[in-house]
């Protein structure tokens, strides 16, 4: 280990984050940041200029090509294909009201479209491609096109989702694709131009006009949040907005301007995590991000080792699903791990709370390979706060932990029962949703903070500046048939810790019932290890279902009941979810993490079936001790 002690961090420079309280009479908390946080851009694609006069050879965007190697995009020549795409799309008449609409994952002309929508004041609304790929009647898609009105789709493989093409986007909307399948189809109404079309338009004065009118209230992006039981709503993202956040952001990885940053990245361009954080802070550090076609499941998460293998990050992103796959593959990779930790500044993960032998064992991988540990960051944000609102930049041994309010950020904290609802305000804030002016109103309150939906607990009473710590989602607890409240943030953190690491996510049970239930998401290759004499062909289902296993779990849940304190934190039953979560049904992100809301109301039968009074053969029950 290099003489250096376990428990040593790689040195990173860090922003101070620091905070005040105003207590008010009525119970309400404010907390606000001490930091300065500086002027910052006032349009999106101000850095992206700046970076094309500067550094114009420098890559900003590197992708795999059918070769096998890298193919990279520079800053010049992506700041040239912006100007020319902007043309093109102010020829078209493209406003507010008919904005772009791409329904592509994250590629080179994705980017660029965007960017150029950008850069023009046309805002742009990535989409899901589930939506397109994944759906069977296309509502999700038809519900995106009646909420945006789009005047022009892109659709990179349009051959591929020529069906959903067909049943959501209007035919008198333009569709601009990779191909040119759509134009050999039999209804000749619909305009089809390819992306080159685009590409090869001359810029004019116009675009550096229209550049020039956009101001910090321009609509840069609307994205589309997850829909459980509701459709999607329509997040408007300001210039304000992304501009402030990436500042901010800044603030606390000072280190970022120093060196341009290197990432290698999976995470989808529609959400707010990969599309706004990761993809904003490459192009506003003037960093490069090669975009990894991995994903962080058991058979597609191959392709992210070979990146790492081949590309060195200076920072990693992920959600927890990813790093669970991570510290699998590095177990066996010496290669992999070398050269992942070898020029690695800071890890951060966000969108879920991140197992503790998870983040025990990359310390441990870490000091193995080179006798240092990582820094590992996290926060609290939401697609409507473009997204870092809160965040953690100090160590802290609770994984709950996530810090304060970044510079320019305020959070109110409201008593709600025997928690602290956290509510936001800033610049980075949205100022609403895509005509629902009636969630709008329901989703600020009368000072205009946010009501991001979570609760917060402060790890010190008396010294704010201990920070705060994740205290779950408001939405997400019930009460038992008894009146007693459930905490199901705080319970299904503490299984993950418990259960961990054969079943490695839960969905908390027990509205109206009298007592709590688990669905669990198994880790089904963990669980073969259970079942030594299973041969390592055996389906899924043959694992999870042998008695081996059901022992384990049944011993652990009887331990984990033995450590409640009373039938609120009780769990006396469980069933392990043999069909894993599914994303076309929203039970599940694109992320990874779970949609408590739509697996409880899918699966209602298995709910159903945990609390039978005859418990079938697939419930693990606590062990009861006689007479109890």
């Amino acid at each position: 280990m290099n003489g250096l002690s376990a428990r040593h961090v790689r040195p990173v420079p860090l922003g101070p984050i620091s905070a005040t309280l105003d207590r008010r009479p009525d119970g309400t908390i404010l907390v606000r940041s001490d930091g300065e946080l500086g002027e910052y851009p006032r349009r999106a694609t101000e850095r992206l200029a700046y970076w094309a006069a500067t550094a114009a050879d420098r890559p900003m965007l590197g992708w795999r090509n059918a070769g096998g190697g890298f193919d990279t995009l520079t800053y010049g020549d992506a700041f040239s294909a912006v100007q020319r795409i902007g043309e093109a799309l102010i020829g078209r008449g493209l406003t507010a009201d008919r904005p772009v609409a791409i329904l592509s994952g994250n590629d080179r002309e994705h980017a660029l479209l965007a960017l150029a929508a950008q850069h023009v004041g046309i805002p742009v609304c990535p989409i899901s491609p589930a939506y397109s790929s994944a759906s069977r009647d296309f509502g999700m898609l038809k519900h995106a096109m009646r909420l945006l009105t789009p005047g022009l789709v892109f659709a990179g493989d349009s051959a591929r989702i020529a069906a959903a093409i067909a049943a959501a986007v209007p035919f008198e909307v333009e569709v601009v694709t990779g191909d040119r399948a759509l134009s050999h189809a039999p209804d000749r109404r619909r305009r089809v131009t390819t992306f080159d079309e685009l590409l090869s338009t001359e810029a004019t004065a116009a675009v550096a006009h229209a550049h020039a009118a956009i101001t910090p209230d321009t609509i840069a992006k609307i994205l589309l949040t997850s829909g459980s039981t509701a459709l999607p709503k329509g997040v408007i993202n300001t210039h304000r907005m992304l501009c402030s956040n990436q500042q901010m952001i800044g603030y606390v990885m000072p280190f970022l301007r120093d060196e341009p940053p290197v990432l290698v990245d999976w995470l989808p361009w529609h959400h707010t995590f990969g599309g706004n954080h990761n993809l904003g802070l490459v192009i506003h550090n003037g960093g490069t991000l090669y975009i990894d076609e991995g994903r962080p499941l058991p058979a597609l998460f191959p392709p992210t080792v070979r990146n790492l293998r081949e590309i060195a990050p200076t920072v990693y992103l992920n959600v927890p699903r990813g790093y669970e796959e991570l510290v699998k593959a590095m177990r066996q990779d010496d290669q992999l791990r070398l050269n992942f930790f070898s020029r690695l500044r800071l890890l951060f993960y966000a969108a879920a709370a991140l197992s503790q032998h998870v983040l025990d064992e990359l310390d441990a991988l870490a000091v193995e390979t080179c006798g240092e540990r990582m820094f590992m960051m996290t926060g609290l944000g939401a697609t409507e706060t473009a997204p870092m609102a809160i965040c953690r930049t100090w160590e802290s041994p609770l994984a709950g932990a996530i810090g304060l309010p970044i510079p320019q950020v305020e959070a109110k904290l409201i008593p709600t029962g025997d928690k602290l609802e956290i509510r936001v305000r800033g610049p980075n804030v949205t100022p609403g949703y895509w005509r629902q002016d009636d969630l709008t109103r329901a989703a600020f309150d009368d000072e205009g903070f946010y009501r991001i939906g979570d609760a917060v607990r402060f790890l010190d009473a008396d010294d704010v500046n201990a920070g705060l710590a994740f205290d779950g989602r408001l939405a997400e607890d019930f009460k038992l048939g008894t009146g007693t409240w459930v905490n199901v943030g705080v319970l299904r953190a503490r299984a993950i810790l418990h259960f961990a690491p054969f079943l490695r996510d839960f969905v908390v049970t027990g509205h109206d019932r009298n007592e709590i239930g688990l669905l669990a998401v198994p880790d089904v290759d963990a669980c073969r290890a259970l079942c030594p004499e299973l041969p390592s062909s055996a389906a899924a289902a043959s694992v999870l279902t042998h008695p081996a296993v059901r022992a384990w779990v049944c011993e652990r849940l009887t331990s984990f009941a033995a450590t409640s304190t009373g039938t609120s934190t009780r769990v006396t039953r469980a069933m392990i979810l043999e069909e894993p979560p599914l994303l076309d049904a929203l039970e599940v992100t694109d992320k990874g993490s779970l949609n408590q809301r739509a697996l409880l109301t899918r699966r209602a039968s298995l709910v159903e079936e945990l609390y039978a009074p005859v418990p079938s053969a697939r419930v693990v029950m606590i062990r009861r001790e006689s007479g109890s």
